[in-house]
């Protein structure tokens, strides 16, 4: 017996999840001179590690008869501290996260404070903070927000939506102010006219008994939301597979009504941070309740306050990126996924999770439904729900009076380009514009050019880290890496042979906009990437003209494609369709019919119809043929599952990729020849491969792709060769990992 369990005189050991590379937990004693503690499991604890104090999480507590075969009583050591008296992950989070550690084969420890805000995993307290919220005065309560309507309109309905029975009492964040559109001058204005002011509190729930109405639903969507009634009490997992356009929103809308009527909490999930204020906005107009908006713009103490407020029930809605699939609710009532097709939901590195998946397996636990919707549902959602495994909801036709687009394919061979636009869509641009409609051009390449080279001599502007070349940006003006950051400056004169003749070759968004606002000086240009909207609030200030229905051009990259509702659009184009046609990755025909069709899904969204453009090389390509006759969902269940299942790829085999980064390409592909004879058997390997991106931010790249018919075979003998990589340290030196339903090939 050692000293330290002499001095703890405990029969209990704590059983931990510590955040580190290595698979396994640890066992500690009680902290000294708390030998009877209890600990629920959930609990988070400081604890000695490799010479320093971490934040770890408690599993279980164990008796130490069990725990004797597996435990060294002479390196035992006792906790440090208790940070938590009660548990903060629940049963349900805590079993989820166990479930993600061993699906994903990623360590518990670093699985479970994943999971955690920001300053909860550097061991600071689970209480929240007060914040400065707008509330309204006595005056402003009894003001008639009409009086403004005519002259001041948009503080007319600033003063409407705090008048509410959600925000009368509880009153609204800043950050939540700008997310529904209403500028920092408009709030200013309402003070300066002592109708709000900025109080510190913490803001309380509030769970009204109605909602405001929402429009008539057509035959598609009231299907929908009967057959969503029918199943809200317990888990099943859902596919609204709609159009675009056809009023998903409405059903998802509809569901959680339901739900917030029976007292319970929702959660919705969107993949970026640009649609969070758009999302938001909808539920803010229907719902008077309490909403807490999770995404990586927020600062750590605005993200735990929020975090708290779902987890103690003091927030009916929770509106959320990624990692927000994670977030505790009190009293979980349905769990939505919107776009879930969207590659966004994979993390890519680290913890590589799926938050769709972890949504449905969180579901299920919960024991409550889940809705995945998407215009353009993945192949492995298709083919689930094809086969009964989900149920299917279908809308098939666009809400209201809106028409589908036209789709319209222009040859771009011998068509004469100025900014990368040609003739013909030059002049349909200015028809619509001249109409007062709006125009959406989408391009997925940001930054100014995506080459600098050198006339003389023909260098080129090439990443001295990565296998790739160095975007050209103007404002502020450098050299940038899109892979791995890397900046330098913009040279005067070739670094090679010295010519100052050095030209930008090709079209980003930012030289698309600068060249466009030089065609259409009378317009607007409005370019959205992810330069623009870096700033917060951005992306909504940049979209004040579009939402006034203003004229204008909307010109930017995949982050315009994602959902939006831009009700006066009436032209959309695709300046260079022919990106995605010829990738080396197996979903690039999904992924590019599924962005053509989210693009082309922007236009004609309202009263007016929509017209679609597509500039490509390849006119006679099936995925445009597709577009124009099938639409996206008769294409992918007749020509794109068949092939997948033809060659045994996703979602007919299951399949992993097992990474390696080393300083030496060697040593790379030496590591992953050590492991092939672990994976022999039934499973079916193919590499070691370089990576398309061969090497980045000066690491060279190597994978082996491992596939099987039987997913069970295959996790069980890659978390086999998981442990055979740790006890042997094979991997010394080299960054490594386990990718369990890779997403990204590049």
């Amino acid at each position: 017996m050692t000293l330290n369990l002499l001095h703890n005189s405990s029969d209990t050991l704590f059983e931990v999840a510590v955040p580190t590379p290595l698979r396994k937990t640890f066992y500690y004693l009680p902290p000294v001179g708390s030998s009877e503690l209890e600990l629920g499991a959930g609990s988070r604890v400081l604890v000695p590690f490799s010479g320093r104090k971490v934040v770890a999480v408690v599993i279980s507590s164990v008796a130490l008869s069990e725990a004797e075969s597996q435990v060294d009583f002479n390196k035992l050591k006792a906790v440090e501290s208790v940070i938590d008296t009660h548990p903060i992950l629940s049963p349900m989070l805590l079993k989820l996260g166990l479930w993600a550690s061993q699906y994903y084969l990623h360590p518990i420890g670093e699985v479970l404070i994943h999971m955690l805000p920001a300053l909860l995993r550097k061991g600071e307290a689970a209480k929240a903070s007060l914040e400065a919220v707008w509330m309204l005065t006595d005056k402003g309560r009894k003001v008639a927000w009409q009086q403004f309507e005519k002259k001041s309109p948009r503080q007319a309905e600033l003063i409407k939506i705090f008048q509410s029975h959600g925000h009368q009492h509880s009153g609204l964040l800043p950050r939540d102010v700008s997310a529904l559109g209403f500028s920092s001058a408009q709030t200013k204005a309402l003070k300066d006219k002592s109708l709000i002011e900025k109080v510190d509190r913490r803001a309380k729930a509030s769970w009204p008994d109605s909602c405001h109405s929402g429009p008539i639903l057509n035959n598609e969507q009231q299907a929908a939301v009967d057959q969503l009634q029918i199943k809200m009490k317990s888990f099943g997992c859902f596919l609204l597979e709609g159009v675009t356009g056809s009023g998903k929103t409405e059903v998802y809308l509809r569901a959680v009504q339901q739900c917030l009527e029976a007292k319970k909490q929702v959660l919705i999930l969107v993949p970026e941070i640009g649609l969070t204020p758009q999302t938001l906005n909808r539920f803010r107009k229907r719902f008077d309740h309490s909403i807490a908006v999770l995404h990586s713009g927020l600062s750590d103490k605005e993200r735990l306050n929020q975090w708290l407020a779902a987890k103690n029930g003091d927030t009916a809605i929770v509106i959320g990126t990624r990692s927000s699939v994670f977030t505790p609710l009190k009293k979980p009532g349905l769990i939505v996924v919107d776009e879930e097709h969207d590659l966004s939901f994979k993390q890519q590195d680290g913890f590589r999770y799926h938050a769709r998946d972890l949504a449905i397996k969180r579901a299920s636990i919960e024991n409550i439904p889940v809705i995945l919707g998407s215009a353009t549902p993945s192949l492995e959602t298709i083919n689930n729900a094809d086969a009964g495994r989900y149920g299917h909801l279908l809308l098939k036709e666009r809400a209201g009076n809106a028409k589908a687009p036209k789709i319209e394919i222009l040859d771009l061979k011998d068509a004469n380009l100025s900014a990368g636009v040609s003739e013909a869509l030059t002049a349909e641009i200015k028809t619509q514009l001249g109409q007062g409609n709006q125009v959406l051009l989408f391009l997925n390449r940001r930054g100014y050019a995506p080459t600098l080279m050198c006339e003389h001599c023909g260098w080129v502007s090439d990443c001295d880290q990565c296998d790739a070349r160095m975007t050209l940006h103007k404002n502020p003006a450098k050299l940038m890496c899109h892979h791995c950051g890397n900046q330098q400056p913009i040279p005067h004169q070739c670094p090679q042979c010295h010519s100052p003749k050095l030209q930008a070759l090709g079209m980003g968004t930012a030289r698309t906009e600068e060249q466009l606002q030089l065609m259409f000086p009378d317009y607007p240009v409005i370019r959205i990437d992810r330069d623009s909207t870096q700033k917060q609030d951005a992306f909504e200030k940049l979209l004040e003209p579009v939402r006034l229905a203003k004229p204008c051009i909307l010109v930017g990259t995949q982050m315009l494609a994602k959902g939006h509702h831009f009700p006066h659009v009436t032209l959309a184009a695709i300046l260079d369709a022919d990106a995605g046609l010829f990738a080396s990755d197996f979903r690039s025909v999904e992924r590019m019919t599924q962005l053509l069709t989210q693009v082309a899904g922007r236009s004609g969204r309202a009263e007016k119809p929509g017209k679609v453009v597509i500039q490509t090389w390849h006119p006679t390509h099936p995925v445009f043929n597709a577009l124009q006759l099938e639409g996206y969902g008769t294409f992918s269940r007749q020509q794109l599952i068949p092939q997948r299942q033809m060659a045994n790829l996703p979602p007919f085999q299951s399949m992993a990729l097992i990474r390696c980064d080393a300083k030496r390409e060697s040593d790379a592909e030496s590591f992953l020849n050590k492991l092939l004879p672990l994976l022999s058997g039934y499973l079916q390997t193919t590499g070691p491969l370089p990576a398309p991106l061969s090497r980045r931010a000066g690491m060279f790249r190597k994978w082996i792709i491992v596939q099987s018919h039987e997913r069970k075979h295959l996790l069980a003998t890659l978390n086999h060769v998981a442990k055979q990589v740790e006890q042997s340290r094979i991997n010394k030196g080299l960054s490594w990992g386990i990718d369990i339903d890779p997403q990204d090939f590049s």
